[in-house]
């Protein structure tokens, strides 16, 4: 059963970040994690794409974008390895060494269950 987690188009009827929208993010990023860490792969996709763009609640943060897709990519996600190179290109060396580092953190910690 796929499902996808994350709106990937932004809502045009959204203007600005209301309290409500951030805690909507927050339960979605919530409910993603949850769903990666029993193996889902678009979940992990997702997200990476929500740290990628800095949406539902999370920062910008490309060392945890990287480590979502390098997991999504792992599982098979194909989409996930094009995204995790597009990332790559905006990155140090040591970055990507980072987010290496995590996401074999998160695969040695068992939460990803296949």
């Amino acid at each position: 059963m796929t499902q996808a987690w994350i709106k990937l188009v932004p809502d045009d009827a959204a203007q600005g970040v209301t309290a409500q929208s951030t805690e909507a993010g927050d339960l979605l990023v919530a409910t993603c994690l949850a769903a990666a860490a029993n193996g889902d792969n678009n979940a992990l996709f997702d997200l990476g794409v929500a740290y990628s763009t800095g949406s539902h609640g999370v920062d910008c943060d490309l060392i945890e974008a990287h480590k979502w897709f390098n997991l999504a990519a792992v599982g098979g996600h194909e989409e996930a390895a094009h995204c995790r190179a597009d990332v790559s290109d905006e990155m140090t060396a040591r970055e990507i060494a980072e987010a290496q580092r995590r996401a074999r953190e998160w695969l040695r910690s068992g939460r990803a269950a296949a």
